[in-house]
C-alpha cells in the first residue's frame, strides 16, 4: 500500500477527524470511501464495471464503455 501526504487547513483536518470519529472509522478509510463515491476507480475496477454493464445489458464493448463513462460523469456532478 502506498502512502500519500496532503496539505489541509486546520479546519478541514479537524472536520475530517471528527467525521471519521463519528463514523467509527479511520481518516484513511473515510478518504478511500470518498474516492469510491466520487468515481475514482482502478483500471481493473473500471474494466469490471464495463463487464457487468455488458452482461446486464447485452451491449457491445464500445456501447458498454460509453454507458460506463456517462454514468461516472453523472455521478461526479
Amino acid at each position: 500500500m502506498r502512502r500519500l501526504t496532503i496539505t489541509l487547513s486546520d479546519e478541514r483536518h479537524r472536520a475530517l477527524k471528527e467525521a471519521a470519529a463519528r463514523q467509527g472509522t479511520s481518516i484513511a478509510a473515510l478518504i478511500d470511501a470518498s474516492l469510491d463515491a466520487y468515481g475514482v476507480k482502478t483500471r481493473q475496477a473500471a474494466a469490471a464495471l464495463v463487464a457487468r454493464a455488458r452482461a446486464h445489458a447485452a451491449l457491445e464493448e464500445d456501447a458498454a464503455l460509453a454507458l460506463a463513462v456517462d454514468e461516472v460523469r453523472r455521478a461526479r456532478r
